[in-house]
């Protein structure tokens, strides 16, 4: 079958690997960088080709920068075009030094004094509609009255000798995931359903999606969930594809590549639509009922709109005028959703150890989270509370783009300075940037949870505590299976989900470098207590204060 590939048009061209040339961030930093080389080399020739080595450094110069100028904005991904300019210098931290730690909490309590909570503007659902018509035309208003999950029929034209999967972006970039395509190919023709001299194909969406946050548990979660009889996840556990694959994001340090179209998102709830047909196929007494509901489980989906800035924005708006709420809502207005949250603190030093970073000490760590609340309070400085969580610049600085650049111990004062459109690196360069943050708008929960009760109503949304699922797995799952409105299960059934081990626990080379610097951890209380009170309000339960120490250790 051809698919209509892509919800926004035009081919983006591939991005090269990082440490094979240079990235955009390094700007005219790398360029004059690369010439001092070239000119270098070329105080080695003889007299009689210092001409034609000056002629080739030029000619390479040119290259370079048309090169930068011609594909920027393809490889933008790091960049954001803000209307705002700020210049942070990063320097090494003494420990010990008694002026840096009044430093820190100086800038804590500025970041604090402009923390507000104003509501955001909803996007009318015209204006949703109208930003990804793509998703509303393949998307019907109503699905089957008679299934629980949210299911319809596409009707299918395409060939029957070839495969349907077989241009899925899913399968050919995850290899691995090769063989389940194999297996819904084989079984693809004999669960057409055939009606009126047509064929048609079962498609779905999730009854509910798993959103966050990352290094919260929601991956022990997701592996429980499987076990229960009455409920299928996606063929991978986070497709990703609302907040990152739709725009062709596939990792954020690579920039643009092609969209995943929608058809390839469906691709991935197959598997579970044929045991819906085929529960409904072995019904006894020809029942069309089936309890069989659907999962997502993308830890990125409450927080991740870093693509708004290059598809949604105006030009002017420093918020994005849609968040990735608003689509859903628009396709599945009674869609639950569940999110596990734990110690902002402790999250976010789970995130730093998780990451792929060689030399990991609690030092460095420190030194991080530091220059990122520098970089938050200067960001605050011009901007609105709102405006700088979902800044892109801000959040595309991320500990995983820190594969590309050196040793921080080997790394020089970063200067960083962003005007419209435009990012500039002083000494060092943007990959040494990326070294330098954490991903401190994470764990700001109540922001983005306030933005989710925007269009959905609370009865939607279960809210966890990972300390109190570690403390007691079972008392967590039955609120779960209560949430879904799923069916009992047998003794031995619940002991299994319930007493399995956890699962994507912390590596045993990061447990032993030891918890955090006790610094540390009370310039992030500072920062992270006004979000955790005001999530505490709204959630009525003092518990998501993390005033009171764990029960139960987390080793996430």
């Amino acid at each position: 079958m051809d698919y209509k590939y892509g919800l926004l048009t035009g081919v983006v061209d591939d991005i090269e690997d990082c440490r094979r040339r240079p990235g955009l961030g390094e700007g005219w930093s790398s360029l004059l960088t690369i010439v001092d080389d070239s000119r270098g080399l070329c105080q080695l020739w003889g007299r009689k080709v210092k001409v034609f080595s000056f002629l080739f450094c030029l000619v390479a110069t040119f290259l370079i920068m048309a090169s930068y100028v011609l594909t920027r904005d393809q490889k933008g991904l790091l960049l954001t075009p803000s209307p705002y300019h700020f210049r942070v210098m990063s320097q090494p931290l003494n420990m010990s030094s008694g002026k840096d730690y009044a430093g820190m909490k100086e800038v804590v309590r500025n970041i604090v004094a402009k923390v507000e909570f104003r509501p955001r503007k909803v996007p009318n659902m015209v204006e949703v509609r109208e930003r990804e018509p793509q998703i509303f035309s393949e998307i019907p208003r109503k699905f089957l009255p008679y299934l629980k999950n949210p299911c319809w029929y596409e009707e299918y034209t395409g060939n029957s000798t070839v495969d349907p999967y077989g241009r899925n972006m899913y399968t050919l970039y995850s290899k691995r995931f090769q063989a389940v395509y194999d297996h819904l190919h084989s079984a693809f023709q004999e669960h057409l359903h055939h009606h009126a001299g047509r064929r048609y194909r079962l498609r779905c969406l999730p009854y509910f999606y798993i959103i966050g946050q990352p290094k919260c548990g929601t991956t022990d979660l997701y592996d429980r969930l499987r076990l229960h009889p009455q409920v299928q996840f996606t063929t991978m556990k986070e497709p990703h594809w609302w907040t990152r694959k739709r725009f062709g994001i596939i990792r954020l340090s690579e920039g643009f590549r092609n969209p995943y179209p929608l058809q390839d998102y469906l691709d991935l709830f197959d598997q579970a639509a044929y045991q819906i047909q085929d529960r409904l196929a072995n019904s006894s007494g020809g029942s069309t009922k089936t309890d069989i509901i659907i999962g997502e489980a993308s830890a990125s989906t409450m927080w991740d709109n870093n693509a708004w800035v290059y598809f949604y924005d105006n030009g002017t708006g420093t918020e994005p005028p849609c968040l990735v709420q608003d689509f859903i809502h628009a396709v599945q207005p009674e869609a639950r959703f569940i999110v596990m949250l734990r110690d902002p603190v402790e999250r976010l030093y789970s995130d730093y150890l998780y990451f792929g970073m060689a030399n990991k000490t609690v030092e460095d760590f420190h030194e991080r989270v530091s220059e990122s609340l520098q970089l938050f309070e200067v960001c605050l400085a011009e901007r609105s509370m709102r405006s700088c969580v979902y800044n892109t610049t801000l959040n595309n600085a991320m500990p995983n783009h820190a594969r590309c650049a050196s040793h921080p111990s080997h790394r020089s004062p970063v200067s960083l300075q962003v005007t419209r459109g435009h990012l500039t690196v002083g000494k060092g360069h943007w990959d040494e940037v990326a070294l330098i943050t954490v991903r401190l708008q994470v764990g700001l929960y109540v922001v983005y949870l306030l933005d989710w009760l925007s269009v959905f109503s609370r009865e939607q949304i279960l809210v966890l505590r990972l300390e109190d699922h570690a403390a007691n797995r079972k008392l967590t799952m039955h609120k779960v299976f209560d949430f879904l409105k799923l069916g009992p299960l047998t003794q031995q059934k619940e002991a299994d989900i319930t007493k399995s081990p956890a699962s994507n626990t912390r590596r045993p080379a990061n447990r032993n470098l030891g918890p955090m610097l006790s610094i540390t951890r009370e310039i992030l209380q500072s920062f992270y207590g006004p979000f955790n009170q005001r999530l505490a309000q709204i959630l009525h339960n003092p518990a998501f204060l993390w005033t009171q120490p764990h029960r139960s250790p987390v080793s996430l």
